[in-house]
């Protein structure tokens, strides 16, 4: 063993100095944790649901959830101007801060009533077709007719097809020649007193033909206002095209395809978001056609 100045091996307390550097305090074990307080919580994420109230903070923008597509979510306010916004955070729900999300599909419950009100018959075939037929004026009329009465129609084996304008109406009913148990059933729009779809309705029904209509301007009409987020209908004066008009007036797509896709018969759910003058029209050319 070396002496106090000699230069043998090191004693093992020098082997266990570790250099401190100049200037850097030592490291406390309490420099990780973080005090309740000042930790930041994650915002919620939330469902993108339809009709869901949600903010854009950064644009002021407000609107309700109208539909959610894979990474978009489309907002509209109460003027009817829509936004589309990428999901994920930087929204408020009800002044909180959110992460909206895509709504996770839900498994459908087996319906017990269709959307015409009536029994559902879960898992029936569809009837063969029979040799009746019901005509309505145009294809929105058409399509609404399908949404509310496809499943009774079905069932019934009653097939609706367009009619393309109520002047073509005598060719048709010629041409189709009603009898016993091959009906024809027409549903006219703006059929009034005294009106040229009223003289045509008269000369073409009979035993095996039936003709009947609402009292609208447009099928449009026949869907309840509050259903497509107004108070009314806009009235528009004659010589303007109707539809076009009352886009203009509700500050809507000049698109009237889309309208009627989107903004109308997209809200339609079952019968009770039609007026009454076109439910007990359609229920009276069913019934007429499936009378054998």
């Amino acid at each position: 063993m070396s002496g106090p100045g000699g230069t043998g091996a090191s004693s093992p307390l020098s082997a266990r100095v570790v250099p401190i550097l100049e200037g850097v305090p030592p490291r406390s074990p309490y420099d990780d944790l973080v005090h309740p307080r000042t930790r930041k919580a994650p915002s919620p994420s939330v469902e993108a649901e339809r009709d869901l109230v949600v903010e854009d903070p950064s644009s002021g923008f407000v609107g309700a959830v109208v539909r959610c597509e894979k990474d978009v979510v489309h907002l509209e306010d109460r003027h009817g101007r829509v936004r589309a916004y990428p999901l994920g955070p930087g929204f408020w729900v009800e002044g909180r801060p959110v992460v909206l999300v895509r709504p996770r599909p839900q498994a459908p419950a087996a319906p017990t009533r269709s959307a015409s009100g009536s029994t559902y018959v879960a898992g029936a075939r569809a009837r063969v077709a029979r040799e009746g037929r019901v005509y309505v004026e145009g294809k929105h009329d058409a399509e609404l007719v399908e949404k509310v009465w496809g499943h009774d129609l079905r069932i019934e084996g009653v097939v609706v097809e367009p009619l393309h304008g109520v002047d073509d109406l005598p060719g048709i009913v010629r041409e189709f020649r009603p009898s016993s148990g091959r009906r024809l059933g027409v549903l006219v729009d703006h059929l009034v007193p005294g009106s040229k779809e009223s003289r045509i309705a008269a000369q073409v029904t009979g035993a095996h033909a039936l003709v009947v209509g609402h009292p609208f301007i447009d099928i449009w009409q026949a869907v309840k206002p509050s259903v497509v987020g107004i108070r009314a209908w806009p009235t528009v004066p004659k010589g303007e095209s109707w539809k076009d008009g009352v886009c203009r007036r509700l500050g809507w797509e000049d698109d009237t395809g889309y309208v009627w896709a989107q903004r109308i018969l997209a809200r339609v759910r079952t019968w009770t978001d039609l007026e009454p003058q076109l439910i007990g029209r359609v229920e009276e050319l069913i019934d007429f056609v499936t009378t054998d």
